[in-house]
């Protein structure tokens, strides 16, 4: 018989009597410890996975750009490090049959900087990181080979951005395609053959790289817009804003609905679009940080003309217009000055007929009376934008400066 049978047969020999010894062991033991004939590949499997994903370690899920983008910010803290320069190298020729070959060690390349820059499609600071660190250049080699210099860092930021360091506005970021430096990259080193003169004709000397310039900055964003709507919490700015552009900020009965900015665009002829705020609704004694506060009071600052929503049902609506200057004055001295128009809104309720009339006396100016859940008299607000657009681009042109496009 063969080797190779030989073996086979003694192996079976012995599994076979594995399995008498298993079939005896088991007829000797009582029912209630008798143990099941075969074990199930599939629990075996299933056991194994289930002990597998126990040895997994928990982490937090990094939030996917959908999710990111749900999340409005306008502050962020940010430490900006510019990249680090490369080393320069200390080395000196070698080539057969020449003896004094000299230095020939390269300088290092320089870091990158870090440069933020704005981007007219992100709308908030939620995807900036707060900390960024500039790419380092590399060492120099020999053969007098330079290093590479490292790769400038953009980061992008909504228009409207404002960059403060200490307290102090060092770059305000407007219109689209700004840049500004936030951290300078490190020098490159200097080789050795940077130091070859006629008096020292072997330099071992080499430099290392500059570590990159290292800042802490706090950007602050301030929505860009033409006209900014201004209102007391459920007077229907969302849905006004709804009514006349394409964006759809969230619209329900309760107040408070609004916890971000929304911008929302008119078109006219002539590709001419209005870029028009819906700002979050602020309440008596905002500028004291009461409600949602001066978080919100910042976005007004950069809208070039304010639209008053007043809620028409209610009683004594000009209180409304005047507690609204009120805070938007305390704010920032002169805001509420700036031109405007008095949009009366729900005229589509019973009881607010009969207000208006009160309102108009009270005011003593135009108001705009509308309702924007049925789209009543919307042509007379949309014509009025248009007037105070053409006012606002007459009076930059005048100035000597490019009025805001979106």
């Amino acid at each position: 018989m063969s080797p190779a049978r030989l073996f086979s047969a003694r192996l079976r020999t012995v599994f076979e009597d594995v399995g008498h010894w298993a079939l005896s062991t088991r007829a000797g033991l009582k029912p209630s410890r008798r143990l099941p004939q075969q074990a199930s590949p599939r629990l075996l499997s299933v056991g194994c996975a289930d002990h597998a994903k126990r040895q997994e370690l928990p982490g937090k899920k990094p939030l996917s750009e959908k999710k990111l983008k749900r999340y409005f910010v306008d502050c962020r803290r940010v430490l900006v490090c510019g990249g680090n320069g490369g080393a320069g190298a200390s080395c000196f020729h070698s080539e057969p049959r020449k003896e004094f070959g000299g230095p020939d060690g390269g300088d290092g390349g320089n870091g990158g900087h870090v440069i933020l820059r704005v981007d007219q499609q992100v709308k908030s600071l939620s995807s900036v990181l707060s900390q960024y660190q500039g790419f380092s250049g590399e060492d120099g080699g020999s053969k007098n080979c330079f290093g590479r210099s490292g790769a400038v860092l953009y980061v992008q930021v909504p228009v409207g951005t404002l960059v403060k360091e200490g307290g102090r506005v060092v770059a305000d970021l407007s219109r689209t395609g700004d840049e500004y430096i936030a951290a300078l990259g490190g020098a490159g080193g200097k080789g050795n053959r940077f130091f070859l003169a006629n008096d020292n004709r072997a330099p071992v000397t080499c430099t290392p790289g500059q570590p990159g310039q290292q800042r802490v900055l706090h950007l602050e964003l301030k929505t860009v817009a033409h006209a900014g709507m201004v209102g007391f919490p459920n007077a229907g700015k969302s849905s006004l804003l709804r009514a006349i552009s394409n964006a759809r900020p969230a619209v329900a009965s309760y107040p408070f609905t609004t916890l971000k900015p929304h911008v929302g665009i008119v078109h006219y002829e002539g590709h001419q679009q209005i870029a028009v705020a819906d700002i979050p609704g602020i309440i008596r004694g905002a500028h004291q940080n009461r409600g949602l506060g001066s978080a919100f009071l910042r976005h007004i600052e950069r809208c070039r003309f304010l639209l008053f929503v007043v809620d028409l049902s209610q009683p004594e609506p000009w209180t409304q217009v005047d507690d609204l200057k009120y805070e938007l004055e305390m704010y920032e001295e002169g805001l509420s000055e700036r031109p405007h128009a008095i949009i009366a809104n729900k005229i589509d309720l019973p009881e607010a007929r009969a207000n208006l009339s009160q309102l108009r006396d009270h005011l003593g100016w135009e108001v705009i009376a509308l309702s924007a859940l049925t789209g009543e008299n919307l042509e007379q607000l949309l014509l009025h934008l248009k007037v105070l657009h053409d006012a606002y681009v007459e009076a930059e042109l005048g100035k000597g400066r490019q009025p805001l496009r979106w």
